[in-house]
């Protein structure tokens, strides 16, 4: 008896520790759920997420979601209730001017709005591109101090800085350019958000809420 416990033994103990199944089955996974190449993931003008130091937002894609998603994290990181120094509102930092020209005059209830706030934002992307539809039409593709134009870069800088100065930088070829009051220029601006695909905004003149 000792002599077939010292047999079987040593093999419970691999079965218990290893586990052994004689009905195991062998999964076999679908075709349509395997990955036979690399995923390609596209980012505007393939720069990484950490550039400049920065803290970098989550990248939502290169369409519309991602650039209006990236443009507000840099603008407030994402938040709606803030008030910067020079009282610029919201998740995308609107000044008191820009809301009462898309009909926005209560400042407290759009800071307290976040449905309002992405309505204005949609409402005043559509306005600056009917402001700036001749520029982008004539610049996008062509390259100002080393970098290419872009329509979601133009669109970036106008609502930095407002579609005149936008205009102005470009048809001074970058000559003409403002910053604004913690330094951020327009071409920094022009750079950093090139690339997205926002073709699906229609340019709307005096759009308004």
């Amino acid at each position: 008896m000792r002599r077939w416990m010292f047999i079987y033994f040593p093999l419970i103990v691999i079965f218990v520790l290893y586990g052994f199944s004689p009905f195991q089955k062998t999964v076999k996974v679908p075709e349509l759920l395997r990955t036979k190449e690399p995923t390609v993931v596209l980012f505007p003008q393939n720069k990484t997420l950490s550039s400049d130091f920065e803290i970098a937002p989550p990248f939502l894609g290169s369409q519309y979601v991602g650039f209006k998603e990236a443009l507000a994290f840099k603008e407030s990181q994402g938040n709606y209730f803030i008030v910067n120094t020079y009282g610029y509102l919201g998740k995308y930092q609107f000044g008191i001017n820009t809301l009462e020209l898309v009909g926005v005059y209560n400042g407290s209830q759009f800071l307290n709005d976040p449905v309002l706030q992405e309505k204005v934002f949609n409402v005043n992307i559509s306005r600056n591109k009917w402001i700036l539809r001749r520029d982008i039409k004539r610049f996008v593709g062509k390259h100002i101090r080393g970098t290419e134009i872009t329509e979601s870069g133009i669109l970036a800088a106008a609502h930095l800085a407002g579609p005149g100065n936008v205009q102005a930088y470009l048809r001074s070829f970058g000559k003409t350019d403002v910053r604004d009051g913690y330094g951020t220029s327009i071409a920094h601006y022009i750079k950093k958000f090139s690339g997205y695909d926002i073709s699906l905004i229609r340019a709307e003149k005096n759009p308004r809420i």
